[in-house]
């Protein structure tokens, strides 16, 4: 949240941002709790469609964010395509690549101007330290007044912090192959079981964007996806409770296998289906975790 605040503070008052309908909840929440004071105008859309996106920029439009895939309803955005309809416009690109990573996608090859990480998650790897880092696609004013902001406001992470999230780097790319190989197996399984009602993983087939995920993402759909239960939100919770494998937990990223029930995490705020469950995939082996799916849904 500190990363993604300081690229927010690098705008000025008056300015205008575009933001996902499902952005990241916490961001929702700074939107209209702090920014919104501070004199920053904005317009959630749906970011998947570009024409939608066209059709809410105003002359003061300054930063257009995008979370592909997106939490926790994993829908994709063409980061090319808004890139493109972006910079028509002297528009800036962000992206919060947090999910896919940099194993999995490239967003600066894509378009974008900046990139956020919660390092707290894949960097770090083992569910052990907080953080948070940006990327720019260039050094330049931008760069050099996020950094300012970093600095001046605190932002600054521990020595310690550091270290932990340099040796979760050195494993990232075996972590990731495995947690995507996992969740795409999963998700082919899930699928399947009368007790779902809907997989949301950008690796299936019949998802809405799947095409786009495929261009975009290279080497697989990562290690999240979510799922609709057929049931209300007693039964939704009876599902997660029942789970031995995976754990009730807010993060994500680790080599732990977690589930979580978005809704209760966000509040009554939320627009999040009171029947998600949204799981971040770990390194078990996937045939453990599908009994455990097996158990749960009787």
């Amino acid at each position: 949240m500190a990363a993604i605040s300081a690229v927010f503070q690098s705008l000025k008052t008056g300015d205008h941002v575009i933001l996902p309908d499902d952005v990241y909840f916490n961001l929702n929440l700074l939107m209209k709790e702090v920014f919104s004071r501070w004199g920053l105008s904005y317009s959630f859309v749906n970011m998947s469609d570009i024409e939608a996106v066209s059709n809410v920029l105003t002359q003061h439009t300054r930063l257009i964010w995008i979370e592909s895939p997106s939490n926790p309803l994993l829908k994709i955005s063409d980061i090319q395509g808004l890139s493109k309809l972006a910079h028509a416009h002297q528009i800036l690109i962000a992206v919060d690549n947090t999910w896919p990573t940099p194993v999995l996608q490239n967003p600066l090859d894509l378009g974008a101007d900046i990139v956020v990480h919660s390092t707290t998650k894949y960097l770090g790897g083992h569910s052990d330290v907080l953080g948070g880092c940006i990327i720019l696609k260039e050094s330049g004013a931008l760069a050099h007044r996020i950094q300012s902001i970093q600095v001046q406001m605190g932002a600054i992470p521990s020595p310690f912090d550091c270290w932990l999230i340099s040796r979760g780097i050195q494993t990232l790319h075996l972590r990731v192959n495995k947690q995507t190989e996992n969740a795409q197996k999963l998700a082919d399984w899930l699928v399947q079981h009368p007790k779902v009602q809907q997989v949301l993983y950008p690796g299936l087939k019949d998802h809405p964007n799947h095409e786009i995920a495929a261009q975009q993402m290279l080497g697989g759909f990562g290690g999240m996806l979510s799922l609709l239960i057929n049931g209300d939100e007693v039964q939704t919770l009876s599902i997660a409770n029942k789970l031995r494998l995976f754990t009730q937990a807010t993060s994500l990223g680790g080599v732990e296998s977690l589930v979580e029930h978005r809704k209760s995490v966000e509040g009554a705020e939320s627009q999040t289906p009171i029947n998600l469950l949204r799981l971040s995939l770990g390194i078990e082996h996937i045939e453990d975790l599908i009994d455990d799916w097996k158990q749960a849904l009787i």
